[in-house]
């Protein structure tokens, strides 16, 4: 890998560097700007938006992520204060407040600034890989446009599955001479007064939960990928159906708590799978009028206003059933439905339940760690004595949309006194 030549030098009094760019990131990034201070903005993924950007609507208003995002993009757009650098992963952060040192690894984008997002590269290329943004749910070609509203709007390769220089189909369809096959990895090292975590969170691998039948079973699905079929954009159009044949559903199951709460797993509570199952039952309603939606939960957590939220989606539909159990199994039947196998708490008895979707509430965990970064036994960031390096959001802990633009408002202002604003 090459170094950017001068990037080691340290600076006292240099920009906030914020890891992440998701929700939380991207909040922290522009407050901070806008206060006046320079901004580095770093995200691995070759676009801006982190888990929200792939949301289908927010709770409880239920309106979509692409409006509060797109604010936030314009802010960027708008403020020279803040650099964007995508495809970067942070490796190591080391000093001390006020003065320190961010060891980065940027992947290559191979497609650089003169890409129009035409997409006349796209139908030229020979590969397809399995879609990231959509849980895996599709495929893309080997160069591919993230999602259509991706900042930066720039197409991006997938160095595992492209064919390189030995193909270069889309390098001869590109009219702008935007692809660079060549690009290779650099490192760098950013001087930093302040760093703010926001690495995000991820869910937890249901294949895990081997009972449950997630990679076993194609009509087992998790909540995040539930939003992404629910999504207009996604890869059903919209349409929530079943993924092994693409029929309708007439009784879908929920299963709450899918490795959280859980010795063998997770042993905390995430605090918005409830909440975010509740959102997800408007999906169906909504395409399916007549179906009926069976929740399997430990307890229900609906905290604050958002019990209001639970209230007035479930109170009204005789529909939507809760049972209060544990599943111990999903299997398929030989007419090709899934049952569902659960104890119910007050009175042990075990139940049966074909469906013909199962859709697991799987936990949130952290998204990644940072040599040097101080962690709690989850993976959460901790509270360091420093002050000038602290993490916000779902870094911290499982929070909402709602918390982390808040939690990440309250970290611009903290890395801009830590700063010395």
């Amino acid at each position: 890998m090459a170094t950017t030549p001068g990037s080691a030098a340290r600076t006292p009094g240099g920009p906030i560097v914020v890891v992440g760019g998701g929700i939380s990131g991207i909040t922290t990034a522009v407050e901070a700007a806008e206060a006046g201070r320079e901004v580095i903005l770093l995200e691995r993924e070759p676009y801006l938006g982190g888990r929200v950007i792939r949301l289908n609507r927010y709770f409880p208003k239920l309106c979509p992520p692409t409006c509060g995002l797109e604010i936030n993009l314009k802010r960027i757009k708008q403020n020279g204060r803040v650099r964007v650098l995508t495809l970067a992963e942070v490796t190591r952060v080391e000093g001390e407040r006020g003065d320190y040192q961010v060891s980065v690894q940027l992947r290559p984008r191979r497609v650089n600034e003169r890409c129009t997002a035409c997409d006349r590269c796209v139908p030229a290329c020979p590969v397809e890989r399995a879609d990231d943004f959509n849980y895996n749910l599709g495929t893309t070609r080997a160069i591919y446009l993230p999602h259509a509203m991706a900042y930066p709007q720039r197409h991006v390769i997938d160095p595992a599955t492209c064919l390189g220089e030995s193909c270069a189909r889309c390098v001869a369809y590109c009219p702008y001479d935007a692809i660079d096959l060549k690009e290779q990895p650099r490192t760098m090292v950013l001087p930093a007064a302040a760093v703010v975590v926001a690495t995000g969170w991820q869910p937890y691998d249901a294949t895990r939960m081997e009972n449950l039948g997630f990679g076993r079973l194609r009509d087992v699905v998790t909540s995040p990928m539930l939003e992404r079929m629910a999504a207009r954009d996604g890869p059903t159009g919209g349409k929530i159906v079943r993924p092994s044949d693409g029929a309708p559903i007439g009784r879908v199951a929920f299963v709450q708590c899918a490795g959280s709460r859980d010795e063998h797993h997770l042993p905390y509570c995430s605090s918005v799978c409830c909440s975010a199952t509740i959102k997800q039952t408007t999906y169906i309603r909504e395409r399916y009028p007549e179906a009926e939606i069976h929740i399997f939960y430990i307890d229900i957590r609906t905290m604050g206003t958002l019990e209001e939220f639970y209230a007035r989606v479930t109170a009204k539909d005789e529909r939507i059933l809760l049972h209060k159990g544990k599943v111990a199994a999903v299997e398929r039947v030989a007419s090709g439905r899934l049952v569902v196998v659960a104890e119910e708490t007050a009175t042990g008895r075990r139940r049966e339940m074909g469906v013909d979707l199962v859709v697991l509430a799987t936990g949130m965990q952290p998204a990644s760690r940072i040599e040097s970064v101080p962690y709690d036994e989850h993976g959460f960031v901790t509270p360091t004595a420093t002050r000038g390096l602290f993490g916000v959001g779902c870094a911290k802990r499982p929070v909402d949309v709602v918390t982390s633009v808040q939690d990440a408002t309250a970290g611009a202002l903290r890395a801009l006194v830590s700063a010395g604003r």
